[in-house]
């Protein structure tokens, strides 16, 4: 912080920490005696699941493949082999490890784009439109998905309108195969982020980082693409079952926009008042030869902070290793917070076409409490766990993970960490 400007995270006597969030300003406080509440409650409702029960629990399960929209690719077998824009007829002639297809009822629409931009689909994606529907069992695939949409716009557009639309849209989905984990017997055994394996998870996060590549590619009018994951209805989802959602808008929003004018001052913004503030207050959690993680200091809720220390900015200009740096320290985390913790992943980037660098980083959020009168009418945020809380308990969890043999090799933990492991390059050359 410049001087004279409060410090960003301090204890005062009685043991209450004050917060301000270094690239928002958001003033957070934990109040002593609350960080020691439990997380989660156990769940009472568990169903027990019948045969064959774990493939059909929701639309995204491996049984309902055509209740979504039709895939615009899929990973299959331990190899991770692409297939691209499998036929309905076809789908169930492999088993997706990862699924990609757009969202039926989209942030931003279609629609947004071709009235409020001119957007037309190009002519692959009319062509696909035209295969699909010639092929039967595609054709009664759309009619359902053109009514379910049509009956929640409460308008009609003919068929071949909706395909386009459904096809060519710029709001995708990602899923995992299971939802819940292998030999389950309820539909509590959730299988989360942290109940991948290192290598599902590299897959797992390369195949967003392509999907973000192509929306970014097919979609000119996106100034950002927002790439995102929510994990269970309090933290958003739809379904609990593991999948990521990124979303084109023709704005990069107030809070890119306030740290581009952050960067115009200082091209060094993440490393001084991240990164070294990481270090010097002892919340460096852990760190891979490519990424670092911080707990986050001014954050509503208790939240790591994945820095990739590559100098590329974008996911897609990321090697594969230094895609799998920050993948595997992603896994680890989320393996530490557990399953039945309501996260939010967010996904940082430059914009195509800034002026200032930026680093990739992924903020993990845990969604444990609820804003309430007291933070509406204050701006002052109550956070139960403060980072250095925070920190010290997921040291603990990834040192037990390490010996369990559940995380990915390299992985260095706590005090294993060294300041040259929080040295961000991303700005090198600029």
């Amino acid at each position: 912080m410049s001087d004279g400007a409060p410090r960003a995270i301090r204890r005062l006597p009685d043991g209450t920490v004050k917060q301000i969030g270094p690239l928002t300003g958001t003033r957070v406080w934990t109040v002593p005696g609350r960080a020691n509440r439990p997380l989660t409650e156990p769940r009472e409702d568990a169903h027990r699941l019948g045969p064959g029960e774990d493939r059909r629990l929701c639309a995204f399960c491996v049984d309902r493949y055509l209740e979504t929209t039709p895939e615009k690719a899929r990973l299959v077998g331990p190899r991770f082999e692409e297939e691209r824009r499998v036929p309905a007829h076809a789908l169930n002639d492999s088993v997706a490890e990862f699924r990609r297809f757009g969202n039926l009822f989209e942030i931003v629409s279609a629609e947004y784009w071709r009235e409020n931009h001119g957007y037309r689909q190009p002519a692959q994606i009319v062509q696909w439109a035209e295969e699909y529907l010639s092929d039967p069992v595609g054709r009664v695939h759309m009619e359902k998905l053109a009514e379910i949409r049509a009956r929640a716009a409460g308008t009609e557009t003919s068929l071949e309108e909706a395909a386009l639309d459904l096809l060519g849209g710029s709001h995708d989905v990602v899923v995992a195969r299971r939802h819940v984990v292998e030999g389950a017997t309820t539909d509590a055994e959730l299988a989360s982020s942290g109940t991948l394996s290192p290598d599902e998870h590299a897959a797992y996060v390369a195949f967003t980082v392509q999907a973000l590549a192509e929306i970014q590619a097919a979609q000119p009018h996106a100034a950002y693409v927002s790439v995102f994951q929510n994990w269970l209805r309090p933290a958003g989802a739809s379904f609990e079952h593991l999948h990521k959602q990124l979303v084109a808008i023709d704005d990069h929003g107030p809070q890119v926009d306030h740290e581009l004018r952050l960067l115009s001052h200082d091209r060094g913004l993440y490393q001084h008042e991240i990164a070294d503030l990481a270090v010097s207050e002892g919340l460096v959690v852990a760190a891979t030869d490519g990424a670092v993680a911080f707990a986050g200091v001014g954050h509503r809720y208790p939240a790591f902070e994945i820095f990739s220390t590559s100098a590329a900015n974008l996911p897609q200009e990321h090697t594969d290793a230094e895609r799998r740096a920050v993948s595997d320290l992603l896994h680890a985390l989320h393996a530490a917070t557990g399953v039945h913790v309501p996260t939010n992943e967010e996904w940082h980037y430059r914009p195509p076409g800034a002026p200032w660098p930026m680093p990739w980083r992924v903020v993990l959020k845990w969604r444990i409490s609820t804003p309430a009168g007291f933070e509406g009418g204050t701006k002052i945020y109550v956070n139960t766990i403060d980072p250095w809380e925070l920190r010290r308990r997921t040291v603990d969890g990834l040192q037990e993970l390490r010996e369990a043999g559940r995380l990915a090799d390299g992985i260095r933990i706590g005090d294993e960490c060294t300041p040259a492991d929080a040295v961000l390059r991303y700005a090198e050359g600029s």
